[in-house]
């Protein structure tokens, strides 16, 4: 049986991951409560990226904090 490679290998360690998660919501919620919802779009990065566990800036420098790999 043939296995398809992965596009998006987990480069985001665990705890990593949560606390990526927890900035992103706080960011988000701090920019909707003040008015700015530039900052709270900026806040659904760090979301998004802790809850895939990919980075695609972590790419170009060889950057992986996920210690299963």
């Amino acid at each position: 049986m043939a296995t398809t490679p992965k596009t998006m290998p987990t480069n985001v360690g665990g705890m990593e991951r949560m606390l990526r998660i927890i900035a992103g919501i706080a960011i988000l919620y701090i920019g909707m409560g003040m008015g700015m919802p530039l900052w709270a779009w900026i806040g659904i990065i760090p979301i998004l990226t802790g809850s895939l566990g990919w980075c695609p800036l972590y790419l170009p420098f060889g950057i992986n904090t996920n210690k299963g790999q």
